[in-house]
């Protein structure tokens, strides 16, 4: 499909396939997923067209040379050199692959992963059946067919598998089984406001150091960030000596 494609043209000025293509990019991507359709793409193209009728008719009554008009203008412009002149600063600054590793190796207490578990439950109204179900696994049920015969909760259908957690994550009663828990053990029946969980874990791992590989990209934005502020200030603090500055507050 050629971009340049023409689909409509008004008073001589062509909209083409590449028009469209830009308006759908401005709606952003959950708005465009409207547009994607053949009637789709002649709404647009339609919305295009009148967009472009009223700008002819501005032209034509001469709203651009209205005091209003030229106002706004003047604030639209202001507001896009000021973004334009910060963007021209900030695009100067860089990281090195050294001071990032240095970022990484005075701050590694901040880069540690907590302590997490993986665990399945099965959750009943009361603590009989919850002893029940406990007695039905020790005689060959497996935890997975329990959770998915008994379970209110919809991890069931996940054979009562909810996932890797933190602690916090989960109510208190409830994480303080399962991270005081060995793994492929089954806990006695928990009480928490939900009702009573039979707790099964699947895995622990404890607290440990992210490796620099694994956030490298996380901490480039971080030490860039810092960088781009410090060169904010340092401009803005150099320019205060060259125009004058009357701060009230």
């Amino acid at each position: 499909m050629s971009e340049k494609r023409v689909l409509a043209v008004v008073n001589g000025k062509e909209i083409t396939e590449d028009t469209v293509l830009k308006f759908l990019n401005d709606l952003g991507p959950q708005m465009a997923m409207q547009f994607q359709s053949p009637e789709g793409i002649k709404r647009v193209v339609d919305e295009l067209v009148n967009q472009e009728l009223i700008y002819l008719n501005a032209l034509e009554n001469e709203l651009d040379k209205e005091e209003g008009f030229t106002k706004e203008l003047e604030r639209l412009k202001e507001g896009l050199l000021k973004q334009y002149a910060l963007n021209n600063i900030l695009s100067e600054v860089t990281v090195t692959e050294g001071e990032i590793l240095e970022f990484y190796n005075k701050n590694k207490e901040n880069f540690k992963k907590p302590e997490t578990v993986i665990a399945s439950h099965i959750l009943v109204d009361n603590e009989d059946k919850a002893k029940d179900i406990i007695n039905e696994i020790n005689n060959g049920l497996s935890f997975e067919e329990a959770a998915q015969s008994y379970s209110s909760c919809p991890s069931k259908e996940r054979g009562g598998n909810l996932g890797e957690f933190t602690k916090g994550q989960m109510v208190p009663e409830f994480e303080t089984a399962a991270f005081n828990m060995e793994v492929d053990t089954i806990s006695e029946p928990v009480k928490t406001q939900f009702g009573y969980h039979i707790i099964k874990l699947l895995a622990k791992n404890k607290e440990s150091l992210s490796t620099f590989d694994e956030i490298k990209k996380e901490i480039t934005q971080q030490v860039l960030g810092m960088k781009q502020q410090q060169v904010y200030l340092d401009k803005t603090n150099q320019l205060k000596q060259k125009y004058e500055v009357v701060n009230n507050m």
